[in-house]
């Protein structure tokens, strides 16, 4: 019988001191996470009175924590003003998780804006792990801006800006993903020195003629996914432009909008680089372009290792374009013998209707020109009953296997 006690005795020592064995190497926190609610930092909800001092303030304390995740909590039920804000970092958390459950409100009118930086109306900068997540919905309250951009009387030739919706600098290992965005002043979002972010499962909405909606615009970021998501807006749906490489774009529905763009490259004579970028899976539907990669002339660097797979066109004007000679107002662009270098472009199992006749528009410099563009299965009709259509080729080599209409250049 003591035999017995004394067997248990090690028995169960033995399992206990394992256990806080097992327990010392956990990582303090990785399970927990400390909440903080807007609600309980004074923000009232109502859609009229201004939440930015207690989002501030919310955010202050989310930020110091010293949680493996910190989560701001913004409540369903409730509609929240915000004026121009910023949301910076770097964050003691790994992890800093929005939940994103009520609704939030840009101002009513422009003057609530005065005395802010007009580039964005909420941004997040230097904050790593981010994750803006939920069923709510993001209300840039734009249309004040599309007529008229500026405040005030600005003074000639005064450019203006409207504010982007959301702009992420410098965050690293972000996810936004289930929720709405509706009518910014410019673009949805705006991505700048970004590495490895995920962006799914969001709609992105506004009038297909409002100006400069962008749904998303990714500049000088790598390791970028946008996914399964849906964009209807004014300008480009997704727009890919210098400095940005290794971007995975899947299952996009876009239309209304300008289609998937890269671009536009080597403005003002800059040297832009984009590469590895990867379109697949997507539906482009009544858009002002299909898929496009746009340079100026007069820049340096190159666009390449981009691939636009699976795509499927309805009714969409301009569906595949290469524009070298990308210019808004021609009589001010003058040719120039430099340009951005296209190469290493596949268009591969894309099918479609086009309304316009030029469904295929390869327009590459002259000097520079387009090397190893690849057609493969690529297939555009007609969507206006009797109209043919056809391929505008210049300064353009590679092959092009089973598509129609043919890129005559490439055949060569």
């Amino acid at each position: 019988m003591w035999f017995k006690s004394i067997t248990m005795f090690y028995t169960m020592r033995y399992f206990f001191t394992l256990l806080l064995v097992i327990l010392s190497t956990l990582k303090p926190g990785l399970s927990s996470a400390t909440i903080f609610n807007v609600l309980n930092y004074g923000a009232v909800g109502d859609g009229r009175i201004n939440d930015s001092p207690a989002f501030l303030k919310a955010w202050k304390d989310v930020c110091k924590s010293k949680s493996d995740t910190s989560q701001l909590i913004i409540p369903a039920g409730k509609t929240f003003l915000l004026r121009p804000i910023a949301f910076n970092g770097p964050c003691n958390s790994n992890n800093i998780y929005i939940q994103l459950s009520g609704n939030i409100v840009a101002p009513a009118t422009k003057s609530e804006y005065s005395g802010s930086h007009l580039n964005t109306w909420i941004g997040f900068s230097f904050v790593n792990g981010l994750i803006i997540s939920g069923k709510g919905t993001i209300d840039g309250r734009g249309s004040m801006w599309w007529k008229q951009p500026c405040l005030g009387n600005p003074s000639p030739g005064t450019s203006c800006r409207p504010p982007t919706a959301i702009t992420l600098n410098r965050c690293n290992g972000f996810k936004l993903k289930d929720y709405k965005s509706i009518n910014p002043a410019r673009s949805h979002i705006t991505l700048t020195n970004c590495i490895k972010g995920i962006i799914t499962n969001l709609k992105l909405i506004a009038p297909g003629e409002s100006p400069n909606t962008d749904g998303i615009d990714i500049s000088s970021s790598k390791e970028i996914q946008v996914r399964d998501s849906i964009i209807a807006t004014g300008d480009d749906c997704i727009a890919i432009s210098a400095g940005s490489s290794l971007i995975n774009i899947t299952g996009i529905t876009c239309g209304p909008g300008h289609g998937i763009s890269i671009g536009s490259l080597g403005a003002r004579g800059e040297s832009d680089i984009v590469e590895d970028v990867h379109v697949k899976n997507c539906t482009i539907i009544e858009t002002l372009n299909g898929v496009r990669i746009k340079t100026k002339q007069g820049g340096g660097g190159f666009a390449r290792r981009i691939t636009f797979e699976k795509i499927k066109f309805v009714r969409a004007n301009n569906p595949i374009i290469i524009e070298q000679f990308y210019c808004i107002k021609p009589m001010i662009c003058p040719n120039k013998t430099q340009a951005i270098k296209v190469s290493d472009v596949t268009f591969k199992w894309i099918l479609g209707t086009s309304l316009t006749d030029k469904a295929i528009n390869l327009n590459c410099d002259q000097n520079v020109g387009c090397s190893n563009i690849v057609f493969d299965h690529v297939y555009v009709q007609s969507a206006v009953p009797g109209m043919k259509v056809f391929s505008f080729c210049h300064n353009a080599h590679g092959t092009a296997t089973h598509t129609k209409p043919k890129p005559f250049c490439l055949l060569k």
